[in-house]
């Protein structure tokens, strides 16, 4: 099989599948004889990422593996796809998602003496429901009570490949004093498509986490959730953080 073919297989795998790809699941594209190595594989996904470089499509590492997405900078436009307005989530939602992302594992407990206010159970429930949050083990305490952890589809939704690249708390701080604003999508189950067929806009863990405009759902009450997934289009925002 020559390169050229081998990349086009790749690229069109990547912009078919309308989820992140391990190398596992490139490698499983080929009959066993033909099947290229994982270092093959990795210099044909860098290769795939220097030709989208100054283009509108960007490739993209997560924790779940390699996807195809529009740029940021282009979220603006691309979102009049869809003119619903979306959905929103409250400030209390956002505020224990980075409580939990940035001191996990950790309680309900420790969340509400940190916010000083009880967490309400639909924020949990929601968080779950989205894949965000899952239990990771019980505190060693009399009532053992639950240890909350992020998951994989929190660092593929947010486009990070690990926790260790969540904003620094300089940046987040600097991000509260530009008050940024967010609307994180909602789009129905034919819009997990590629960017080819693409649909939403996933946004930044930054600004995801930092939400600050007025006019959100008080800290006890969330806004009505989304149950579908994210698609592939990068949101307004540094799209290096």
């Amino acid at each position: 099989m020559s390169d050229t073919e081998l990349r086009n297989i790749v690229e069109a795998a990547l912009l078919a599948a309308g989820r992140p790809l391990a190398l596992a699941d490139l490698a499983g594209l080929f009959d066993e004889a033909a099947r290229p190595a994982n270092a093959e594989l990795r210099a044909v996904l860098e290769l795939l990422a220097a030709d989208y470089d100054g283009r509108a499509l960007q490739l993209l590492e997560t924790a779940s593996g390699w996807r195809v997405q529009v740029r940021a900078q282009f979220a603006p436009q691309i979102s009049r796809l869809w003119p619903e307005r979306p959905q929103r989530y409250s400030r209390a939602l956002l505020e224990t998602l980075a409580l939990i992302a940035y001191r996990q594992p950790i309680t309900r407990g420790e969340i509400e003496a940190v916010r000083g206010v009880a967490v309400n159970p639909n924020i949990l429930r929601t968080l779950t429901e989205r894949g965000w949050v899952r239990v990771v083990g019980q505190r060693d305490v009399p009532g053992r009570p639950e240890l909350l952890g992020t998951t994989r589809e929190f660092l593929d939704y947010f486009g990070l490949k690990s926790l260790d690249q969540l904003p620094t708390l300089g940046e987040l701080i600097a991000m509260t004093e530009l008050s940024p604003q967010l609307d994180l999508p909602v789009s129905d189950d034919a819009d997990e498509a590629t960017v080819a067929a693409g649909a939403g806009t996933p946004d930044t863990a930054a600004d995801a986490l930092l939400d600050d405009e007025p006019g959100d759902a008080d800290d006890d009450e969330i806004d009505a959730a989304a149950d579908s997934k994210p698609g592939l289009v990068a949101a307004p925002g540094d799209p290096d953080l």
